[in-house]
């Protein structure tokens, strides 16, 4: 690939965001009235500021996706369904990447989805992007399929040359076996056009299944700015870990040698799911709009406080509070279900 081509921050201008509907096929089903809803809140803040892109799994699916994007009064003139069969609903992981050249062209990246190093059948996934591009869904963007096993969660770039992840994630060995740290660094150079990957050794969330995904952990706000997922309580499992990576963070550098500022986000109470599991709650899982800011909430006193900080990282955006405490009992949660589509 030519090395004009850059992977965009997400806050640069935003043309849609991709979702993909959950349907009785999938573990939502036993709560499936409950998540749809949110679904359809999501979709509705998104169409107010952008198109949105919903990859539905069959008709019924398509015509269930309508009917709860009308309940919850989406712009529906900018919401376009298509109908493409999936295992699942993490469209931030299955979805496509886009690269943009200094000319305003773009082009689509559809990397290998293995769902989290094959811990789930991932076959219809791993064809979404495929099937929406065959039918036209990005219009005339044209598609690069890769067989690095790559996913959107697992990348954070800032915009000026640089790219946050996790070791575990991208080093783990049902991904890219036999690959070294700079094969991987070589890859994602030649692929996304990024110069310097800031690599994060620690950090973990209990219940989660993408092996430290990093926008689960940590995200950039501006060139400049990292929030992340901060552990204030000495007795939580999660304490040493976070408290590492916080210190990493701040000993990584921006291009020009200055340190990031760092935003912590609170730590919300263990909540737990039917099974006993713990739930991988955490604040960092915001998704960046045109002019807004998702944030994902959790019924805890710790929402408030993730709204004031976060809204001092993005003083020119609106914040807004979604309950996302149905979609993390299925171990993700807002930024995992959304995938931007760059202007």
């Amino acid at each position: 690939m030519s090395a004009e081509y850059t992977l965009p921050p997400e806050w640069a201008p935003q043309r849609a965001v991709q979702l993909t509907w959950p349907h009785p096929d999938t573990d939502w089903a036993p709560r499936l009235h409950a998540v749809i809803p949110v679904f359809a809140l999501i979709a509705r803040e998104i169409s107010f500021r952008a198109d949105v892109l919903v990859a539905c799994h069959d008709t019924l699916s398509a015509r269930s996706c309508e009917h709860a994007l009308q309940r919850a009064g989406a712009d529906l003139g900018r919401c376009h369904l298509h109908t493409v069969p999936s295992n699942d609903s993490w469209a931030r992981d299955h979805g496509p990447i886009t690269l943009q050249d200094g000319i305003g062209q773009s082009k689509l990246m559809d990397f290998a989805f293995n769902a989290w190093g094959l811990k789930f059948r991932a076959d219809l996934d791993n064809r979404i992007t495929r099937h929406l591009h065959a039918q036209g869904a990005y219009g005339a963007v044209p598609l690069e399929t890769s067989g690095m096993v790559l996913e959107g969660g697992s990348i954070e770039v800032d915009g000026h040359g640089a790219l946050l992840t996790t070791r575990a994630c991208l080093l783990s060995p049902n991904r890219n076996p036999q690959w070294s740290a700079a094969q991987v660094e070589d890859a994602l150079r030649a692929r996304l056009g990024i110069e310097r990957v800031l690599w994060l050794h620690h950090g973990h969330l209990e219940g989660d299944d993408t092996d430290a995904h990093i926008d689960t952990l940590a995200r950039f706000c501006n060139p400049h700015t990292i929030a992340y997922q901060s552990c204030d309580d000495p007795n939580d499992s999660h304490f040493a870990p976070l408290q590492q990576m916080a210190a990493e963070l701040s000993a990584f550098c921006q291009g020009d040698g200055a340190p990031y500022h760092l935003i912590p986000l609170p730590w919300a109470q263990a909540q737990w799911d039917q099974d006993g599991n713990r739930l991988p709650l955490s604040y960092a899982n915001f998704l960046i709009l045109n002019a807004a800011v998702l944030l994902p909430t959790y019924d805890d006193p710790a929402d408030l406080v993730a709204q004031e900080r976060l809204q001092s990282a993005f003083p020119d955006r609106e914040i807004i509070p979604i309950s996302c405490s149905e979609l993390v009992r299925q171990h993700g949660s807002l930024h995992c279900v959304t995938m931007q589509l760059p202007r």
